[in-house]
């Protein structure tokens, strides 16, 4: 199917008027009589006067000499229609192939982790009506009752812990009995946990260990464990990353975690290439979930606040903790999307698309702020980032 695109029957069209114009010319020549040396006079004067008036009136981008013929400036004005049609043509040919789907999907099976709540949950009831024979990987049991009463009978849940291997492993076997030789077309390694957000002299190893075993140690073990029944079908990974696997806006496991996400995925897109297999990122900015909500987060920081040392708080100061929320929950307001149906958009096209994206970019924020930032020098983002974040009172104190 990719095959058959062609670029656009405008360029073949521009070679057949270039080619005409070129006829044209050449037969005017032929049929002009010869003139005498006042006519030659007359035509060369006629140019100076008039070629530089041409030349403003249509605001040519090139210039050119007062002697130049007019067949060297038709040249010219072809060859950059030539290289804007070209662009468009380009444009033209991705946006095709960005829209094209794969056939024949329904009864497909994927596995989607993560479905208690926010993106996972939209995303298992979505893919069940659209008719995907959906795994939804439930961490409570509440939440798996809660998801199998409002979709279909065809869509299963399992309980799953990503950060217990046997729990992994059990769930790995009960697919595979499932899909037998049809193997598993997508895998949506959607589970993950925020983590306490703090400066980094307020944590321990165990406020770090604990997003990096949900999100990045659970997330290579369940693909590990699924890389057979996809490989089967030539399938679909899609891992969730964030905008925090790009830049570190705070302390804590999740940006760590997150930056691992995305060496991962890279590795493991490259590796699953010889087999089929299509790997994509999606990168989510802040979107309104139970993941990312302000108030418990910061009822959670407020808690490590409580227990600090004494001359920890002394060098950030008393008023420290209610200077940085305010900045924090300002911050929060002017980037929070609402419509977390974006990011499930994103998880279809990979599943779907014949040719999905390598790296998925999703939120306002996301695209406005935060990546256009991760690309800038470290100067600029710690100016920018730092501006966030309340200033200590006494930072050199013992």
């Amino acid at each position: 199917m990719l095959r058959s695109l062609k670029f656009p029957s405008s360029l073949w069209f521009l070679f057949r008027v270039k080619g005409r114009w070129r006829e044209w010319e050449e037969k005017q020549r032929q049929e002009q009589p010869r003139e005498d040396a006042g006519a030659a006079g007359s035509r060369d004067g006629f140019r100076a006067e008039c070629l530089p008036r041409t030349r403003r009136f249509l605001h040519l981008p090139w210039s050119f000499s007062e002697g130049e013929s007019v067949q060297k400036i038709s040249g010219k004005m072809l060859f950059y229609i030539f290289i804007f049609l070209g662009i468009i043509s380009v444009w033209w040919h991705w946006r095709t192939r960005d829209r094209m789907k794969v056939t024949k999907l329904t009864g497909k099976y994927i596995f989607i982790t993560g479905c208690d709540t926010g993106f996972g949950n939209l995303a298992a009831k979505t893919f069940d009506k659209k008719g995907f024979r959906v795994f939804a990987g439930c961490l409570t049991e509440t939440g798996a009752k809660e998801l199998a009463a409002v979709t279909s009978k065809q869509l299963q849940t399992v309980l799953l812990d990503v950060r217990d291997s046997d729990s992994v492993k059990k769930v790995a076997a009960r697919i595979k009995a499932e899909v037998q030789s049809e193997g598993l077309w997508g895998l949506v390694n959607n589970a993950g946990i925020m983590g306490l957000l703090a400066p980094t002299d307020w944590l321990d190893i165990e406020h770090f260990r604990e997003p990096i075993e949900v999100n990045l140690i659970g997330l290579i073990n369940v693909t590990i464990n699924m890389l057979p029944l996809i490989k089967k079908a030539k399938g679909r990974i899609v891992n969730v990353s964030s905008v925090g696997g790009r830049l570190a806006f705070s302390g804590g496991g999740y940006s760590p975690s997150k930056f691992g996400v995305e060496a991962f995925n890279d590795s493991l897109r490259r590796d699953m290439k010889a087999f089929g297999v299509k790997v994509s990122c999606i990168e989510p900015g802040l979107f309104r979930t139970a993941l990312s909500n302000p108030a418990k987060i910061m009822k959670e920081k407020e808690v490590i606040w409580n227990q600090l040392l004494p001359s920890i708080k002394k060098q950030y100061g008393d008023a420290y903790f209610q200077k940085d929320a305010a900045k924090k929950e300002k911050l929060s307001k002017i980037c929070l999307n609402r419509d977390i149906s974006l990011v499930v958009q994103c998880m279809e096209h990979a599943l779907t698309s014949l040719q999905p994206r390598t790296h998925y970019i999703v939120g306002r924020d996301a695209k406005v702020f935060w990546n256009p930032l991760s690309k800038m020098p470290a100067a600029v983002q710690d100016f920018l980032l730092l501006r966030n974040r309340a200033e200590l009172a006494a930072p050199h104190a013992e």
